[in-house]
């Protein structure tokens, strides 16, 4: 894995410059982020409208062939392959096509709020949370009101859909069992799901502890992978800029 940060990599500028000059109007203003937004009456500034393309350039310059993402973010691939083909079409074969890469049971992860889980919503259970911030926000996931005693389908169900990212094939199943008999709360549910998360999560938050003790080690990886990835997307670049007739 080549790790770097995506500013110490500036010849991404200029491929987004070059496939914006490409892109419809309308392809973005039919990507999801956006439509969400403006549905939402949030703001919606140019940097999210033309996101869609910065992300294609970060694709397209390291000719990357299969781009892993969850169901969600099939609509960005999409995009990348509709302008890289566009491209290609227009000034000759120079982006490699991606495909993407999405892991069966991993496509969507829901938010504690049931939508989509996001940043932007304050709806995450995040991986380096301290355990007793992680269960806090576990305990606080909001459920239906339905009494005690009446069987639930499981997989209709937010907790439950978060609960299964965590256990095992034979713990879901159990669970599974337990909504559809009844007669159990939600709030053991989402004890069990903070217990699986914090332990789930320890290693992660063990190697990151590590690694913040050792800065310099932290800022070698990352200027190692800049190097290479500047190297790559350089190449890129030009092949894109000899294709168009910038140079």
């Amino acid at each position: 894995a080549t790790l770097f940060v995506q500013s110490d990599v500036p010849e991404v500028c200029e491929p987004t410059w070059l496939l914006m000059t490409i892109t419809p109007m309308g392809l973005l203003e039919r990507c999801h982020a956006y439509k969400d937004k403006k549905a939402r009456g949030l703001p919606a500034d140019a940097g999210l409208f033309a996101y869609p393309v910065l992300m294609a350039a970060d694709i397209l310059a390291y000719d990357s062939d299969t781009v892993p993402v969850g169901e969600d973010q099939l609509q960005h691939i999409e995009v990348c392959r509709d302008l890289a083909g566009s491209f290609n079409a227009r000034f000759g074969e120079t982006f490699v096509m991606p495909r993407a890469k999405i892991l069966e049971g991993m496509a969507r992860v829901p938010g504690t709020d049931g939508e989509k889980m996001s940043k932007s919503y304050n709806n995450t259970l995040e991986v380096f949370e301290e355990p007793k911030i992680l269960r806090k926000k576990i305990m606080r996931i909001v459920t239906d009101s339905r009494p005690v005693e009446q069987p639930k389908e499981p997989e209709t169900d937010h907790l439950f859909q978060l609960y299964s990212l965590f256990a095992s094939p034979e713990q879901r199943e159990a669970m599974a069992a337990r909504y559809r008999q009844g007669g159990f709360g939600y709030g053991e549910v989402k004890a069990a799901l903070a217990d699986l998360a914090v332990d789930y999560f320890a290693e992660a938050r063990r190697r990151r502890a590590e690694l913040e003790s050792q800065p310099e080690k932290v800022q070698q990886i990352l200027a190692d992978g800049a190097r290479k990835a500047r190297a790559k997307a350089a190449e890129v670049l030009l092949r894109a800029q000899k294709a168009c007739g910038v140079k």
